[in-house]
């Protein structure tokens, strides 16, 4: 155990049995460490001094793996493959000439309709998650303008004007923010009563 006074800065370590001896004057504050240990501070006394040492909290390590939506939606669809439905509902021409019964089954079967309407739910799921990600609030705040005091009507506009995954196919950040602007002036005319026209 090592203690140090606060005061001078001087060191010493203690015995297996916790005695030590330091130079300090009463009121000195002394601090005592040791490994496994809360490190304690106590004041200096005139006489000998009795620490109490509390044991660290160890707790087990902890990993944290995080999942993406896609890998969930994607796991979710490796749960309906192994109920025996491969191609989501919708099986090929050719697999139903190999295999009818299969082909069948994908038809009109329970599970391969659940997965097929699982599918659809995923890409659409997908596809808005994709929009989130570029047309967010930061990013229409720096393209308007609008500061955090304007969060009301960032929202609002985000409301009225939002890109639907197609077109966010085919631009750019300069198209996204061109739009956004052109847009935004409109909604400023109106004052943002009118359900905004998508410009093309």
């Amino acid at each position: 155990m090592f203690i140090t006074n606060k005061h001078t800065k001087a060191v010493a370590i203690a015995d297996n049995l916790g005695d030590f001896s330091i130079s300090a004057t009463v009121g000195d504050t002394l601090v005592f460490t040791k490994k496994g240990y809360t490190p304690q501070t106590q004041e200096a006394t005139k006489y000998g001094m009795i620490v109490y040492m509390q044991p660290e909290m160890q707790l087990d390590e902890v990993r944290i793996v995080g999942q993406t939506r896609k890998q969930e939606l994607n796991e979710i669809m490796g749960d309906y493959r192994k109920q025996g439905t491969f191609y989501n509902g919708n099986p090929p021409v050719l697999s139903m000439l190999t295999s009818p019964i299969t082909g069948i089954y994908e038809l009109f079967g329970k599970t391969p309709g659940r997965a097929k309407r699982f599918a659809a739910f995923s890409k659409r799921e997908l596809e808005a998650t994709e929009v989130d990600r570029r047309y967010n609030k930061p990013f229409v705040m720096r393209a308007t303008g609008l500061t955090e005091s304007d969060s009301t009507t960032v929202t609002k506009f985000m409301q009225y004007y939002r890109p639907s995954f197609e077109d966010l196919k085919t631009w750019a950040d300069y198209d996204l923010i061109k739009k956004i602007r052109a847009e935004y002036d409109y909604f400023k005319k109106t004052g943002g009563r009118d359900t905004l026209q998508k410009l093309y």
